[in-house]
């Protein structure tokens, strides 16, 4: 029996990479959008050609209700989650000017996109995975950022709710363990998507510069360890854990070139 994966955020990027990379490891795949009707039914599209289900879900993941609506409907279309990875995120637009005279409704927003929106989804997916004892796996997609401030973009709710994530990491593992349920967390750093196009070539070479293997992340070195977190009989003794994927970005515990671009 094929195992079932809800992917938020999967309509580009890292989300839409692992859609595809579930897919041909033989999972019937869950893809969430919010912004990218176009994007999500071409990811649909590229798992169907490989002769696994897909299905389609609107959802805005920093609303509590849109989560819990798009579960139910991903366990009524599929009988039950499998895996859950809570990939959706990003510091969206930041507003200039210093954390004083940031705009409330910013932060809030950041952090119900950041870190609630990964609790909303887990409640609901956990209440099923108990519920049915399914061997469950949650993947949280964090950011090397919630170990390291990124000061020069203003980014400090970014970076609080990344932290959080890890924390909701460790707490929730700790606490579903026992039913056979792992949750852990991927921190990739700079990788390549359509999302980093945002950066002059300065700033990307900058950010270059400052990765030890001398290139910058692709999705496709993010998507081998959430296939071995979701692998059950693999990743059974792995729980509350975030893995770096960066580069070696993050090495020294400060980023200084986010200082400097």
């Amino acid at each position: 029996m094929a195992r079932n994966i809800l992917i938020t955020g999967s309509s580009h990027g890292i989300g839409a990479a692992a859609a595809v990379a579930f897919a041909q490891a033989g999972y019937d795949v869950g893809v969430n959008y919010c912004k990218d009707p176009d994007g999500a039914e071409e990811t649909a599209a590229r798992i169907r050609d490989l002769g696994r289900r897909a299905e389609v879900y609107h959802a805005d993941v920093s609303s509590s209700s849109d989560c819990e609506k798009m579960l139910e409907r991903f366990i009524a279309d599929f009988g039950r989650i499998d895996v859950l990875v809570n990939n959706a995120g990003g510091a969206l637009k930041i507003p200039g000017g210093g954390f004083e005279s940031m705009p409330v409704d910013y932060w809030d927003s950041q952090i119900n996109l950041n870190l609630n929106a990964a609790a909303y989804c887990s409640r609901v997916a956990v209440r099923d995975m108990i519920q049915k004892k399914t061997p469950g796996r949650i993947i949280n997609v964090g950011s090397i950022h919630g170990t390291v401030s990124w000061v020069k973009r203003k980014a400090l709710p970014y970076c609080v709710a990344k932290a959080g994530l890890d924390m909701l990491t460790k707490s929730l593992g700790a606490e579903v363990a026992k039913y056979g349920i792992n949750v852990n967390c991927i921190a990739p750093g700079f990788i390549l998507t359509k999302a980093t196009g945002r950066y002059s070539d300065e700033e990307t070479n900058a950010f270059k510069r400052k990765i030890p293997v001398g290139e910058l992340g692709r999705v496709e070195d993010v998507t081998p360890m959430m296939l071995l977190l979701a692998d059950v009989d693999k990743s059974r003794f792995i729980v509350g854990q975030t893995f770096v994927i960066d580069g070696g970005q993050s090495i020294d515990g400060v980023i200084d070139y986010m200082l400097q671009v």
